[in-house]
């Protein structure tokens, strides 16, 4: 046998060894051939046959019901969750009352620096008329979205309302304030879109940001330098920028840091590198400008240089959605490509009276912007030495911002600082007061620190009180 095999391997090899030695142009099968080119077509068919072989597989042994058993047993799946530690179980204050200037927290009244009621109008008696009308009329909810019998005419008036307020051709609802601005970026941007946005916007605008799919590029927290380097980079890389959607993406008042954006500046930029502004003013509206009107009223720009403006009607208006204003072009687009507008239930008729009337009221009320005004700048200036903390905020900010002059080295060591210097304020003077707290999904990298958000009904009081009691305690804890 073993002669046999090696008188094969001999023939083989004088076989390949004369197709080597084939003279050039060799006729096989009639056909002209080069010696070499017949091993390498031997070899290529010899590869197609492996590669269509099924791969042999060891037939398997059948598990008893014992073994499957005790494989059960010993699987462990993972958790749904993350593992809940002790740092994670945070119990805010809960209120007992409405969030006005005062509050009921714990069974006992105290001074509510923790709600964003810029204009006081929680409890206002006209606004809860108007809702009280509305649940008559409409009932609670609409049972359904816009565009499927959720559309009611209160909607409709309210759209009109907060377009004529601030001079723009229309306005769209949304159901849920912090869903607007993460409905409209992806509406509007995506993937292969650019972006360029500040560092510091909130949870809600980051998330926007995501879903967008596009590329985002973040400049340095309402720094315009960076932003026009930043802006710089991006026309330098584009290949072919006229095809390309490209958008700014900031907040007028921001949320982590109590800054004010300067629009002028970001417009002059925005036309130079021919950029759209995506921008919210969650905090601004009802708050900044000579008529409540927000940013662009603050800054003198024409409404119309901004693209698209957002914001939630939680805050000043004192009541809950959101809204997105612009060209009618703008609008129109929101109503088939939003997913906040297109699959959520409308917004339930009584908040969108409610929104009217507050608007009513701050046409018919300038003044409050006033006395809003004279207690920000009355308890920016109570602050101004306060012990360990330092002021980061706009003068005109309604969100007053304090953070360490000096951190601990972690973030979580300065907010357990923080933590106790709002819980000793609660418990030992009565003042309600936040901290920044952020969740693992947010990104932002803004130092920390104690948020007040001030409100036109606090009274000179209630404001030195809060600044009294947060100096002696901060002095107590930070040493």
């Amino acid at each position: 046998m073993a002669l046999a095999m090696v008188n094969v391997t001999a023939s083989v090899l004088d076989w390949v060894s004369s197709a080597f030695d084939a003279p050039t142009r060799a006729v096989v099968f009639g056909v002209p051939i080069d010696g070499h080119l017949v091993v390498e077509a031997l070899l290529v068919v010899v590869i197609l046959f492996q590669l269509t072989r099924k791969s042999y597989k060891p037939p398997k042994k059948p598990l008893t019901e014992k073994e499957i058993d005790e494989l059960c047993d010993d699987w462990v799946p993972e958790p749904l969750t993350p593992q809940i530690t002790e740092d994670m179980m945070y119990e805010p204050p809960t209120l007992e009352s409405a969030a006005g200037p005062h509050a009921i927290v714990n069974g006992k009244e105290v001074v509510n620096f923790a709600s964003a009621n810029y204009l006081g109008l929680v409890g206002n008696e006209k606004i809860t008329d108007s809702c009280v009308g509305a649940l008559e009329k409409y009932g609670v909810g609409s049972c359904g979205p816009r565009g499927f019998y959720g559309t009611i005419d209160v909607h409709l008036d309210c759209e009109q309302k907060i377009a004529k307020f601030l001079g723009t051709p229309d306005s769209i609802l949304y159901s849920y304030g912090i869903s607007t601005i993460f409905s409209v970026i992806p509406a509007f941007c995506k993937k292969g879109d650019i972006i360029v946005a500040d560092e510091g916007v909130h949870w809600a605008v980051q998330n926007g940001l995501y879903l967008s799919r596009s590329t985002v590029v973040y400049f340095k927290h309402n720094d315009m330098k960076s932003l026009e380097n930043k802006l710089e980079e991006v026309t330098r890389r584009s290949k072919h920028p006229e095809k390309v959607r490209r958008y700014i993406v900031v907040e007028a008042i921001y949320q982590n840091s109590g800054q004010i954006a300067p629009l002028d500046e970001i417009v002059r930029l925005k036309e130079k590198y021919r950029f759209r502004i995506i921008l919210d003013e969650s905090h601004s509206f009802g708050v900044l400008g000579s008529s409540g009107r927000g940013l662009a009223d603050h800054c003198g720009v024409p409404v119309e240089k901004i693209d698209i403006i957002t914001a939630g009607m939680g805050n000043a208006l004192a009541t809950d959605g959101g809204f997105c204003t612009g060209s009618v072009r703008v609008v129109d687009h929101q109503r088939l490509s939003s997913s906040g507008y297109v699959f959520s239930a409308s917004l339930p008729p009584y908040l969108a009276s409610a929104a009217i009337a507050a608007v009513d009221y701050l046409e018919e009320n300038p003044s409050v912007l006033s006395k809003l005004r004279t207690n920000i700048a009355t308890f920016f200036y109570e602050l101004s030495d306060v012990p360990g903390l330092v002021l980061a905020s706009h003068i005109l900010s309604p969100i007053v911002f304090l953070k360490l002059k000096k951190s601990t080295g972690t973030g979580k060591t300065d907010m357990d600082l923080l933590d106790s210097i709002a819980k000793q304020v609660l418990e030992e003077d009565s003042v309600l007061i936040a901290t920044t707290k952020r969740s693992s999904l947010d990104k932002c990298k803004l130092p920390i620190g104690l948020r007040f958000f001030v409100s036109a009904s606090h009274s000179e009081s209630d404001l030195l009180k809060a600044a009294a009691s947060l100096k002696r305690v901060a002095a107590l804890v930070i040493s």
